[in-house]
Formats: structure tokens, sequence, C-alpha cells
């Protein structure tokens, strides 16, 4: 569970603004205040078969904008190429910069 609120979390982080203010206001309830289907139910009087409805269209949304556009895909691989220079340079006696400028010029392709 931990590993799917993880990535909804990075999801909205990028795709967030293009959710419905409702969308939104659930996705926000449930993933990132920890809130259960039916204390949201009860917070907008409505059941927790609607709030469960709800939020599922919305991740599903948010999974399809990733499939489109790939910016989080992008940001994590970037992000493992930072680490890989990081790495290098951290176990760097002798400067491998053929490595270096690969990963970097990897990076300005991504």
């Amino acid at each position: 569970m931990l590993e799917k609120t993880t990535r909804v979390n990075l999801l909205y982080d990028f795709y967030g603004p293009l959710l419905t203010k409702k969308q939104q206001n659930f996705i926000e309830l449930y993933f990132q205040h920890n809130l259960s289907l039916g204390e949201i139910a009860e917070e907008f009087k409505i059941s927790r078969q609607a709030v469960y409805d709800l939020i599922k269209r919305s991740v599903t949304s948010l999974e399809k904008y990733e499939n489109k556009l790939g910016l989080c895909t992008r940001h994590m691989a970037q992000k493992e190429k930072y680490r890989e220079i990081f790495n290098i340079l951290d176990n760097n006696d002798s400067m491998e910069t053929a490595e270096l400028k690969k990963i970097i010029s990897d990076l300005m392709e991504l």
C-alpha cells in the first residue's frame, strides 16, 4: 500500500492541477491525510462507494496523464542519473571524466 500511496502522491505532484477541485480534495484527504473512505464519506454526506469510485477514477486519470506525458518517469530517470554522478564523485580516486560526461549527456537528452 505504501508503494501505491507514494506513486499516487508523486503523480499528484505532477498532474494534480489537471484534476477537478473535487478530485484533488478527495485524493489529498485519502492519500495525504490518510482519512478512510468512511471518514471522507461522512464528511461529504455521500456513500463510501461514491468516495471509492471518485478516488479510483482520479487515480486512473493520473495514470493516463503519466502514460501520455511521462513526466514522472522522466523525473525518476533524471534522479537516478544524478545518483550515478554522485556515486562516481563520492568514490572517485581518479576522476573518470568520460563516464561523467556520458551520464551528463544522458541527462541532457531526457
